[in-house]
């Protein structure tokens, strides 16, 4: 089937797992107030890192009482699939049993064939611990492993259930399985982009009539005994240097001083509905989505050109949604603090906006908690269109001596929010996804 102009998709719920809180009124009164969730790190031993602050969800503990409002049944199956959950997944379960919950428990208003889920997600890495016993076991008198003792001594004593901790299907598998939601499914795993992509697919088999509700949504983490390391490894993070002592300031998008990302978790969900349908049940209506893309760019040596695939994909959005660039009340941008990364991504605003390009107020809710890696994006696209409903922005916070090489108009807490926004995300492999989002119109 077609898809079709006149099947609108709007938003009617929304569920939040981040560093400022579990609730959209944390999510909001933590970025208008400019409070900063970075701080020490606790989720692991820091020892021999040179990063020992992070935007950890602290709030979020795994106790079944962090999922939110849930009847006794599914309450029940949730606690019991816990163990089969490495902390991404229950995150993102979490958030889509709070964004459902929000929605007004729409999975009762709906055949189960016409409700579907898209999830987007980071890789996923499995946990030291998870290995310790097996590998301990398989040490030789002198303190090597010996390989030739894994299958006989150390895999015994490896969890049967283990790789279903960490496949990046699992997050939709246990969300479709806990609502009993049996329409189209899938899962994308591009890392940053993963959110703004899995929005983009649910609103399309939307469109198309496959569906006429979507859970869409995101999990990742950077705060992670090897995915720290990793990306210690391979981009540019802010370090424990003495070159910002304070590291609530490190996170600081589109700064002249910036040193780089802060790490951090999280997980977003957003119901998405057609419009008829969402009317006829008598749903809250946060917003439209009338334009998403996904673009990809890269060198003649493979590397991302971030520039080129954020603006391209900014382009597409709003050519689909039929908005002209100085429509745009503000843009969420990626933000990530990265040196090359946030220039980039100004140029990148530049090309698209043009002359309005000074005029935009540009927010990254990144410089609140940092990097959440897969889950970034609906969170920041959750708190823009928070500042729609509230028809205010929050101030990008840390941006104190402005970079000319990032020649952005940063917002500043009260601007106008406009009504519409564009909200965009990129990774260093350049790929990028943008989604173009309007404030409600009964028309």
């Amino acid at each position: 089937m077609s898809v079709s102009s006149d099947r609108r998709v709007v938003i009617t719920g929304m569920g939040v797992v981040c560093p400022l809180g579990l609730a959209l009124d944390d999510l909001w009164s933590g970025l208008e107030s400019g409070r900063s969730a970075v701080g020490p790190l606790e989720a692991f031993a820091s020892g021999g890192l040179p990063v020992r602050h992070v935007a950890e969800a602290r709030g979020f503990t795994g106790a079944i009482e962090d999922f939110g409002t849930l009847e006794s049944e599914r309450k029940k199956a949730i606690r019991k699939g816990l163990k089969v959950m490495c902390r991404e997944s229950q995150m993102a379960v979490a958030a889509a049993q709070r964004a459902l919950h929000d929605a007004g428990e729409v999975t009762t208003h709906h055949p189960p064939e016409r409700f579907g889920c898209v999830f987007g997600s980071d890789y996923m890495l499995t946990l030291p611990d998870d290995f310790t016993a097996s590998v301990a076991r398989c040490r030789g008198a002198g303190g090597g492993f010996e390989f030739d003792r894994w299958a006989t001594d150390g895999l015994p004593l490896l969890n049967p259930l283990w790789l279903l901790k960490y496949l990046p299907n699992m997050p939709a598998s246990h969300i479709a399985i806990y609502n009993d939601l049996r329409g189209p499914s899938n899962s994308l795993t591009l890392r940053e982009a993963s959110g703004h992509l899995a929005v983009g697919e649910a609103v399309v088999t939307i469109q198309r009539g496959a569906a006429d509700v979507m859970v869409a949504g995101a999990t990742g983490t950077r705060v992670h005994p090897m995915k720290t390391v990793h990306v210690l490894q391979s981009e540019q993070v802010a370090l424990e240097d003495g070159s910002d002592p304070d590291p609530t300031r490190r996170s600081r998008p589109f700064d002249a001083r910036r040193t780089g990302m802060v790490l951090g978790e999280g997980a977003a969900v957003l119901i998405l509905e057609e419009l008829s349908h969402a009317r006829r049940r008598g749903a809250r209506i946060y917003a439209e989505i009338v334009g998403h893309a996904a673009r990809s760019a890269v060198d003649l040596a493979a590397a991302g050109r971030r520039r080129q695939a954020l603006a391209h994909s900014m382009r597409r959005a709003l050519a689909m949604a039929g908005v002209e660039p100085a429509a745009v009340g503000h843009v969420h941008a990626f933000g990530a603090s990265t040196t090359v990364g946030d220039r980039e991504e100004a140029a990148a605003i530049g090309d698209v906006f043009g002359g309005h390009a000074p005029l935009v107020p540009v927010v990254a809710a990144k410089s609140h908690f940092g990097n959440l890696g897969g889950g970034s994006g609906i969170v920041e696209c959750a708190a823009s269109v928070l500042a729609l409903a509230h028809g205010r922005l929050f101030p990008l916070l840390n941006h104190d001596e402005p970079d000319p090489a990032c020649p952005v108009r940063a917002a500043r807490a009260g601007d106008p929010a406009g009504e519409v926004f564009v909200s965009s995300a990129v990774t260093p492999q350049g790929q990028a996804g943008a989604l173009v989002v309007r404030a409600f119109r009964d028309s």
